[in-house]
């Protein structure tokens, strides 16, 4: 078969040409790269071997190696790993669903103004163009490759960096890949091995395969499992770059968590929580930690080891108990990997306990990040409620501001006399959520409510219903008695009340207006400051679920709540006396419909303008 000349997709023709023209920064992270491809082909092999009886080179050496010619001015990297077929080379060199190009050119476009090239490079690997890299120092690819498949014949890739690249069939003995890299003129350095010594040294020191350099028969890296190693023999510095070199997020990680284990099976463990949200990214991370099988990558993506509210955490773990030759499905049945996930999550839940005692600012940044995550393991894993709680944190009104967290615990050692209850208010935010009506009667008796303004707060309180035999209430609900709670505060003489006869009449009025956009008017006994509010006789825990929906972009129907109005308030005195005044439609509208504002339930909020250009004329030509 004849060279073919086949086209690049658009956006990868837009990202050759940034990689190119305009990424010099830090140009050895191209070496990072390939070496991180070449491992993972060497990965896939190594576990082809074990599960599949045919594989071409079943004895070969599992190796990497890095070798120059000064005379021809290239650099070679070259593995024995799986190796790719025409169309696999194809797939993986030519099309933008394989290389996440298009998300990267966003990212490096959203960030340029103010990261520059810098963040641009260490974002490569992220978004899966670590191969491109090779064109910051390469003005010619040749990338030869000979699959493991024994009936396979090899094939040659090879592009410029332009518009197009050419396949063709090629000669390979045996089975992996070279990637033969005609050097920029400016590029001299990486012809030098001690350089790339160093770079291998410092970028893939921890790759599992020995790596060599030159024609030195000594591998360059160390090829240690840290996870294996004594953690007192491992300094930050390198549990750091390993995560790195697994993540590619090269902001350090807010916590750490080793794990070596005997009974009921041996395993080791290194366990990393993120400083920032993996999924947040254009192209997020699929959960799972990399399982492995006596040092032996059997999994890289292992979702069965954690339970959906722990997805966050990333890492390795490596036992001795899993058989090596088993399929991806009877690995997520094995019994090991239940016990391995049940004594994780144990040992996870502890120490993020731990760090909340011993390190609340560090646990305030990791709760701000996953603590959505977290929330949602009382709904999703009922049998480790005892064991989540004490991770919920929640500003409150005690709190002078919306970073100023309180504990379920803290919240119960700090009850009001005869206090037996947890109050929460849910709103959109810390500023509406503090000026709601509800409050008006805690803050008389100084007790303390809890801010419910994330949105999986929500979905929480569909497994969060008590906490150590307090019930959790929301301080919209209409049988609340304060009566016995608490002591005043503020004993402040109040407005006199409108009488019964004048109150009936008004709240006839406010049932006429509003018809059944209420259940009920009534009088309220707990308003102080605010005119109205609207109250629920509903405790179901998931009628809150709507606010969910809406955000979702979901149908939703606004639940239909009792109005509240306070006898004593001024401007309920002064529509009394002007029930019959034209104006005292609008202002009765309106009264409800601040309410549904102040309760974040207001379908349309700019429905209001003309009503209230209406209401201000009136008041300014009185």
């Amino acid at each position: 078969m004849s060279s073919e000349q086949l086209t690049f997709k658009a956006e990868i023709q837009q990202l050759l040409h940034i990689l190119v023209h305009s990424l010099y920064t830090e140009r050895e992270i191209f070496l990072r790269e390939l070496i991180s491809n070449a491992s993972d082909a060497l990965n896939r092999v190594q576990f082809e071997q074990l599960t599949n009886a045919d594989v071409l080179d079943p004895d070969a050496e599992l190796y990497i190696e890095i070798k120059t010619d000064e005379a021809a001015r290239t650099l070679t990297i070259s593995d024995s790993g799986i190796g790719m077929t025409r169309d696999e080379l194809i797939e993986n060199l030519g099309v933008i669903a394989q290389s996440g190009a298009k998300a990267f050119i966003e990212s490096v476009n959203a960030r340029e103004s103010t990261n520059g090239s810098t963040a641009a490079t260490d974002m490569i690997g992220q978004f899966g163009v670590g191969f491109y890299s090779v064109f910051m120092v390469a003005d010619k690819v040749r990338v030869v490759s000979r699959s493991y498949r024994p009936d396979a014949p090899a094939y040659a890739w090879e592009s410029d960096g332009g518009e197009q690249y050419t396949i063709e069939p090629a000669e390979r003995d045996s089975r992996g890949t070279d990637i033969i890299i005609s050097l920029k003129a400016d590029a001299d350095d990486f012809l030098n091995t001690w350089k790339l010594r160093d770079i291998v040294t410092r970028h893939s020191n921890y790759i599992a395969f020995p790596i060599y350099v030159g024609d030195d028969d000594n591998a360059v890296n160390k090829q240690t499992a840290i996870w294996r190693q004594d953690p007192k023999e491992v300094t930050d510095e390198q549990y750091n770059d390993f995560y790195k070199m697994h993540t590619y997020d090269f902001t350090p990680p807010l916590h750490r968590i080793t794990m070596r284990a005997d009974t009921p099976y041996q395993f080791y463990a290194l366990l990393y929580i993120p400083a920032t949200n993996p999924r947040d990214l254009l192209m997020p991370r699929e959960p799972g930690l990399q399982l492995y099988a006596r040092k032996v990558l059997i999994q890289e993506r292992t979702a069965e080891l954690l339970p959906d509210y722990l997805q966050f955490v990333v890492g390795v773990v490596d036992s001795e108990d899993l058989p090596l030759s088993v399929s991806r499905e009877s690995v997520q049945a094995n019994r090991v990997l239940a016990t391995l996930k049940k004594t994780l999550t144990t040992k996870i839940l502890n120490e993020l306990k731990r760090l909340a005692k011993n390190n609340p600012e560090a646990y305030h940044t990791l709760f701000e990040t996953f603590g959505r995550y977290i929330k949602q393991g009382v709904v999703v894993s009922p049998a480790e409620k005892t064991d989540i709680e004490p991770l919920l944190y929640f500003p409150s009104m005690r709190g002078a501001s919306a970073d100023e967290w309180v504990s379920l615990a803290d919240y119960t050692e700090r009850m009001a006399e005869n206090q037996t209850d947890i109050y929460y208010v849910i709103g959109d935010d810390y500023a509406s959520a503090s000026r709601s009506p509800h409050l008006d009667a805690f803050r008389k008796r100084g007790i303390d409510v809890l801010y419910f303004i994330d949105p999986a707060d929500n979905v929480m309180l569909m497994g969060l219903s008590d906490y150590q035999g307090h019930k959790l209430r929301n301080v919209d609900e209409s049988d609340i008695d304060l009566s016995e709670t608490g002591a005043l505060q503020d004993d402040t003489p109040q407005a006199q009340p409108l009488g019964q006869e004048s109150f009936t009449a008004l709240r006839d009025k406010f049932v006429s207006v509003l018809g059944d956009r209420v259940k009920d008017v009534r009088e309220s006994k707990n308003l102080v400051g605010s005119p109205a509010r609207l109250v629920s006789d509903d405790q179901n825990p998931t009628r809150n679920m709507f606010r969910i929906n809406r955000l979702l972009d979901k149908e939703y129907e606004l639940p239909v709540k009792i109005l509240e109005l306070n006898p004593r308030h001024p401007l309920l005195h002064s529509v009394s006396d002007h029930l019959d005044a034209p104006l005292a439609h609008d202002i009765i509208e309106q009264i409800f419909e601040t309410a549904l504002l102040q309760d974040g339930i207001h379908p349309d909020p700019a429905g209001m303008a003309e009503r209230l250009t209406r209401i201000m004329q009136a008041a300014i030509t009185r």
